[in-house]
């Protein structure tokens, strides 16, 4: 077995694209959560709240050619996945392109003005809005495929549209790949761009948080006092790379990923397990070959739903005690859906190798119902931990979680 490290990160979020840039708004208490006024034209629509990133724009390299393929998801994957290689030191390397490096990505859906095109044609019965490049846009695999395309790489594609696990399947599949020796590197991660079609998925399921004219006061994950979830967008992307190929070449190695778990609940689309939300964590944890108290710190998924919070915090307390840390940047973020594995996994790392971890913003009274844990309310936490548990759910019953080790 190979082991696995990270050598490049990068994301783009509401509330920055650099770390210290986003450390500093989650020191500050400063949610990228906004009143949508743009959504009041939906009436039925109940929930005003999302966290859109609104000063992305494409680098101004790029061209014309290179756009035409890619809808909003994918230009802020594209993005993610360029300054991700220019972190590990790969960007413009030629020899990224002989087939040894591979793209291990995905997102709920593509790009929806295509879709909304498509839903015209057959509405309407016109193709106004479409061309040969609407299906590459709108099509479930076009964050993977326009990576792959944009930087020319020519190693295995594993697309990884699962909802709210898109990105840490993204990163899971890709450690397994180099794990079992199939190539020695892989761009991972996940995206999502904004569309109220998802704001109104929650909303149909009374799951959404009403708090329209207060956005900075949610979501609360694992609050008493909480009232759903907000939509949120971004990409975050990860470099993985086989150890002795990144010791060869110099590399720097943010950390090392030792375990992976990823399982089905097998009984409901929406309602989540909790037995098997616990099994997936021991799965990752079986897988690198550690005991739960290893673990220093668990990242949850935190979404600020009552069923999510309520049976995610059962499953960890009940595997690892109520001493273990936990928090959720989706309190600042909202829940950006595919996007939300990958830029996760990159918050822990970066908390883990800085010892200086994320409270949960917006949660004043833990939840009564909720598992037994440490809570980071407040203000960061200074910890210092060799291993730390990045956990996602998502719709359809995936489970998955990450296990990082610091490295030294």
């Amino acid at each position: 077995m190979k082991r696995v490290v990270v050598t490049g990160m990068a994301g783009i979020t509401s509330i920055g694209s650099e770390w210290d840039t986003i450390a500093g708004n989650f020191a500050a208490n400063c949610s990228g959560i906004r009143r949508m006024d743009e959504w009041d034209r939906f009436s039925e629509l109940n929930t005003r709240l999302a966290g859109p990133v609104d000063d992305f724009q494409v680098p101004a390299h790029w061209t014309r050619k290179q756009l035409r393929s890619m809808g909003r998801v994918s230009r802020m994957a594209v993005a993610a996945a360029e300054q991700a290689l220019a972190d590990a030191g790969l960007l413009g390397d030629e020899s990224i392109k002989d087939g040894r490096m591979g793209v291990s990505c995905g997102s709920s859906t593509g790009s929806t003005d295509e879709i909304k095109a498509f839903g015209n044609m057959l509405l309407n019965s016109v193709a106004e809005g479409l061309n040969a490049n609407s299906y590459v846009r709108m099509m479930p695999h076009t964050t993977a495929a326009n990576i792959s395309i944009f930087f020319g790489l020519t190693g295995r594609m594993i697309p990884t549209s699962s909802a709210c696990t898109s990105g840490s399947h993204g990163i899971g599949y890709a450690y397994e790949a180099i794990k079992f020796g199939r190539l020695p590197l892989m761009l991972a991660g996940g995206a999502e761009e904004l569309c109220p079609t998802e704001a109104m998925v929650f909303d149909a399921l009374y799951a959404t948080s009403l708090k329209n004219d207060a956005p900075q006061t949610s979501p609360r994950p694992y609050d008493k006092n909480r009232d759903g979830l907000v939509i949120g967008e971004g990409a975050g992307m990860l470099v993985l790379e086989e150890l002795e190929h990144a010791l060869a070449r110099g590399a720097r190695i943010h950390a090392e990923i030792v375990g992976f778990g990823s399982n089905a609940d097998g009984q409901h689309a929406t309602r989540p397990e909790l037995t098997t939300m616990r099994r997936a964590m021991e799965l990752a944890l079986e897988d690198a070959g550690l005991a739960p108290s290893a673990i220093g710190y668990v990242n949850g998924h935190g979404t600020a739903t009552e069923q999510g919070d309520i049976a995610e915090t059962l499953a960890t307390s009940s595997l690892f005690g109520e001493h273990m840390p936990i928090s959720s940047q989706k309190s600042f973020l909202g829940h950006t859906l595919g996007a939300c594995g990958a830029l996760e996994s990159w918050f822990s790392i970066e908390m883990m190798n800085r010892d200086r971890y994320v409270h949960t913003f917006n949660l004043d009274e833990v939840d009564p119902e909720c598992g037994k844990l440490d809570y980071l309310r407040h203000e960061f936490r200074s910890m210092s931990n060799e291993y730390v548990m990045n956990n996602n759910f998502a719709f359809g019953g995936v489970n998955t979680s990450l296990i990082f080790r610091r490295w030294r």
